[in-house]
């Protein structure tokens, strides 16, 4: 391992150095890009601010002359003298389509107004409302006649004209006439285009007319005023949303309201999307970098740590059992030296562990052949004795039926045996999984432990949630569940013995349990309790019930535990998965 971290080393060192270059050169470029990138912003936002003064300068010339022709009117003179509400509002209509303007005005000489004509219907004000000398008298107070009014969730740029009988130098005003143009949906897009930017007409707390989309509006309500006039200092960065923009806002004279402003947005992200490409050439080039430098420096190393690298995998070979791993000696240094001892301890390693697995085989044969034979004596003594007992010829029909129902135990018995220890010698490969029900298997071995007449009385009850569909080995799974339901009803009482099974779908498992009221497992085999030839307190057990159950469950991927046992009874579980996968049963499925 020595070697491999003296490699990491140099590696390391031109990764770190190459990386810090990198970044750095990325740090420094993007903060001159993003330096270039304001700049040239608050420069279109000057120039949309140019843009837009000259816009309202037009319209305003418009609109100042349009006002003045119309006040000047024989006929609007005429109307304001008839002091008839009705009349001049009816024959305002003509003079609203006349003047091509959004909004017109009439109000007498106290500022009562008689005729109101706007696009928007919403637009209204009831006659003879005296609500406009405020206005009036707040428009008098300021130079020039231009202003800005905010009416009922409307905007307008408005150009006040009083109304004279006679000449106006008398200054008898017989009313006054207000025109205005609506700032719309239409005007802020238009605006917007011109200046290719975002624009919104702010009034106190609210947004008027906008570009923006709904919720940078509500974010842009929550930039809190930090000049006279309400906006943001000129070319600042603000945050609406996860975007970035750079704002500026011009002042609309708007008498005795609050403040007005028309906010210009320029996305700063947008303008340095660019960025991103640039970061991923740059760091593209700095990959390079590192790789190229990583390269060299492992060819380099290579040279002197390739000695220490055979000898590590040799230890990591040895590690998962491999002792045949090729270890090449070169040289007659250090290292060469330390493989050369390695390699002859690994050889004393493996003869010193093929002895030992020679010695436990053949310990464990002399058990199984021990225990083999005692089981296999035992049945043969008890099927000469009974045969010897058949050959005399003064029994009875009943004798000789007790005679053959021994020998018949004993046969069963070796039989048992044998077939214990062909299951335990198969491999996975065996299992032949088909699809159905486990209730099925779970009933026929239920049917094969009432075949007993010894255990007839015990009850035994089965309970199912969820599905118990699934793919398995139905005959080697019945087998299971028999070994483990006769054990149950050996360990409860003749009588009063209780057996609960219980099925339950677990995701793509399923559970099995079989709790018995018994008296627990013996404390002198609970922790062997699926070792072979493993038993306690039975007459003629072979002690291979246990394990072979364990065998079949994970021949199926699954498992069984002894999940509690006690004086008051005794709980195995079971846990298989319903579609196991095995060779087998995909080719069952295949071929199905």
């Amino acid at each position: 391992m020595g070697g491999i971290r003296l490699r990491t080393k140099f590696l390391l060192s031109m990764v770190v150095v190459s990386a810090a270059l990198t970044f750095t050169t990325l740090l420094v470029v993007r903060h001159n890009v993003q330096q270039e990138v304001r700049l040239g912003i608050q420069r279109d936002l000057e120039n949309s601010v140019s843009a837009f003064r000259s816009f309202q300068q037009q319209r305003e010339v418009t609109l100042e002359r349009s006002a003045a022709l119309l006040a000047d009117l024989p006929i609007v003179r005429a109307l304001m003298t008839t002091h008839d509400p009705g009349t001049i509002q009816d024959a305002s209509r003509d003079l609203w389509r006349l003047a091509g303007s959004d909004l017109l005005l009439l109000a007498d000489a106290s500022g009562k107004v008689m005729a109101l004509q706007a696009t928007s219907q919403e637009v209204t004000v009831g006659e003879g409302q005296n609500f406009f000398p405020a206005f009036v008298q707040n428009v008098a107070s300021r130079e020039g006649p231009r202003h800005w009014w905010y009416v009922q969730g409307h905007l307008y740029e408005v150009f006040l004209q009083d109304i004279y009988f006679g000449p106006a130098s008398g200054h008898q005003v017989l009313g006054y006439l207000l025109l205005g143009y609506e700032i719309d949906d239409h005007v802020a897009r238009d605006l917007s285009r011109v200046a290719a930017s975002e624009v919104a007409f702010r009034y106190g707390d609210v947004i008027v007319r906008s570009t923006l989309k709904p919720a940078q509006e509500t974010e842009l309500l929550r930039v809190p005023p930090r000049t006279a006039a309400g906006g943001p200092p000129q070319g600042d960065q603000i945050r609406l949303g996860e975007e970035r923009f750079l704002a500026t806002s011009v002042d609309l004279p708007m008498p005795g309201a609050p403040a007005l402003n028309l906010w210009v947005l320029k996305s700063f992200d947008q303008a340095t999307a660019f960025l991103r490409n640039l970061n991923e050439l740059l760091l593209a080039l700095g990959l390079a970098a590192v790789l190229a430098g990583s390269l060299l420096v492992s060819l380099i190393s290579h040279t002197f740590t390739r000695p220490l690298g055979n000898l590590v995998a040799g230890v990591r070979a040895l590690d998962q059992g491999d002792y045949a791993y090729p270890l090449h000696v070169r040289g007659s240094d250090e290292v060469a030296e330390v493989t050369g001892t390695f390699d002859r301890m690994r050889k004393n390693l493996q003869r010193t562990q093929r002895e030992l697995l020679d010695a436990e085989r053949l310990a464990t044969i002399g058990r199984m052949a021990s225990s083999i034979s005692h089981d296999l004596r035992h049945s043969l003594a008890a099927v000469v004795a009974n045969a010897e007992f058949l050959c005399e010829s003064n029994l009875t029909p009943r004798q000789r039926e007790d005679l053959y129902a021994e020998i018949r135990i004993a046969v069963n018995q070796m039989t048992d045996l044998l077939e214990s220890l062909l299951e335990f010698s198969r491999t996975r490969e065996s299992v032949r999984p088909s699809y159905g029900d486990v209730r099925s298997a779970v009933d026929r071995a239920v049917q094969g432990v009432k075949a007993h007449p010894e255990f007839q009385p015990i009850r035994i009850h089965i309970s199912a949630e969820g599905s118990t569909e699934g793919w398995f080995d139905f005959k080697k799974l019945e087998r299971a569940l028999l070994n483990l339901l006769l054990n149950a009803c050996e360990a409860v009482p003749a009588e009063a013995g209780k057996i609960e099974i219980g099925l339950r779908r677990q995701g793509e498992s399923l559970e099995i349990r079989i709790e018995d009221n018994g008296p627990g497992i013996a404390d002198a085999v609970r922790d062997h309790l699926f070792e072979p030839f493993v038993s306690h307190g039975k007459e003629n057990g072979t002690g291979m019930g246990l394990t072979v159950v364990q065998k079949i469950l994970q021949d199926h991927g699954g498992d069984v535990i002894v999940e509690q046992t006690s004086a008051k009874g005794t709980t195995f579980r079971v846990k298989i998965p319903l579609n196991p996968a095995t060779e087998n049963s995909l080719a069952v499925r295949h071929t199905g």
